[in-house]
């Protein structure tokens, strides 16, 4: 991430003992986002590693939001473009993470609305292959033939279907629960809606899904 670093400013960046105590690896998320915001432009020491720590989140955001994206890399960097040039406006420095969470998420969004083309958000590679731990479905296994394998994969195909055809509001949320696991609040705050709001949206997109694929949670 030194090319996002180098791009987003060319002065040369200095800091004195006075400045920086203690080595940034050592301070705290809030304490690096604080130093960052005392001056007109971030720390680049602490900036730096804000980035090392957080750099698999924001992937992992936007694995699960576009895994069929080839340009992931590039949506990547510019959200630490974004954290940079807005992080003096974070008003709560310990919500750091939930708030590089919602630039990525938002950034997404954004970037889906200007393609102007349908596009699956979520793939069921990862869970049919198991190389991903993030999602397991409960299905019948025992001693599957021709038959149930092929029911096995029309099923995820459905779901995969059913899961982009939610709307928007609802399949992000479903997204960052399910696949990322986050908790209700984690998600009102990157989505920045109520917590009863999230939690209906959630409720709804499961209770849809359960409605679309009735027939093969019910064996028929």
């Amino acid at each position: 991430m030194d090319a996002v670093l180098d791009d987003l400013s060319g002065q040369r960046w200095s800091a004195s003992v006075k400045d920086e105590p203690v080595p940034p690896e050592k301070l705290a998320d809030q304490e690096l986002v604080l130093l960052c915001q005392q001056r007109s432009q971030p720390h680049r020491e602490a900036f730096a590693e804000l980035i090392r720590r957080y750099q698999a989140y924001v992937d992992k955001v936007l694995y699960h939001l576009a895994p069929s994206w080839p340009d992931r890399q590039d949506l990547a960097q510019e959200v630490w473009i974004r954290a940079y040039r807005n992080l003096k406006h974070l008003q709560e420095p310990a919500k750091f993470r939930s708030w590089l969470g919602r630039i990525a998420t938002n950034l997404f969004y954004d970037e889906l609305r200007k393609r102007k083309r349908q596009q699956p958000t979520l793939s069921l590679d990862a869970s049919i292959s198991r190389q991903e731990s993030e999602m397991e479905w409960e299905l019948p296994s025992n001693s599957p033939g021709p038959h149930d394998h092929l029911t096995t994969c029309e099923f995820y195909e459905r779901l995969h279907q059913a899961v982009h055809d939610l709307p928007e509001v609802f399949r992000q949320a479903l997204l960052l629960r399910e696949i990322q696991g986050m908790a209700y609040e984690e998600i009102a705050e990157i989505t920045g809606v109520s917590l009863g709001t999230v939690k209906s949206r959630i409720a709804r997109a499961r209770a849809r899904l359960q409605s679309i694929l009735k027939p093969y949670l019910n064996g028929e």
